[in-house]
C-alpha cells in the first residue's frame, strides 16, 4: 500500500495538507458537482493562472482526490470523493474517542468530588 494512501497515518496527513489550502478547496467545490473540467474551465472566473491551477491539481492528484484523464490535447479532471469520505470516517472515530475520554474525565471528577 502506498504511503500516500489515506489508510496510513502519512496518507491521512497528506490528505489533510492537500485540503488545507483555500485555493484547492475552491477547486474541489467546483469539481464536486460530478462534471469533468479542463484547466481552462477551472481557471475561468478566478484570478489564478493556468500554471497555478495545474500546481494545485497535482497536489490533489497525489492524494487521489482528483483524477486526470487525457482527451485529445486536453486533460480533464474529476473529483473522487473516496479519500474525503475516509477522512470524514477518521474524524468521526477521533471525535468518538474524545467523547469517551471526556466522559471518563467527567466521571472521575464527579466521583472525586462526591457527586
Amino acid at each position: 500500500m502506498s504511503s500516500r494512501s489515506p489508510s496510513t497515518v502519512k496518507g491521512k496527513a497528506a490528505v489533510f495538507a492537500a485540503l488545507g489550502d483555500e485555493t484547492r478547496l475552491s477547486l474541489l467545490a467546483k469539481l464536486c458537482d460530478g462534471h469533468r473540467y479542463s484547466i481552462a474551465e477551472l481557471t475561468e472566473g478566478t484570478r489564478l493562472t493556468r500554471q497555478a491551477v495545474t500546481k494545485h491539481l497535482r497536489v490533489l492528484e497525489r492524494v487521489r482526490i482528483v483524477h486526470r484523464r487525457r482527451e485529445g490535447r486536453e486533460s480533464l479532471f474529476t473529483f473522487d470523493p473516496q479519500p474525503v469520505m475516509e477522512m470524514k470516517e477518521y474524524l468521526e472515530l477521533v471525535s468518538k474517542q474524545w467523547d469517551l475520554a471526556l466522559g471518563r474525565l467527567k466521571r472521575f471528577v464527579e466521583e472525586s468530588h462526591g457527586k
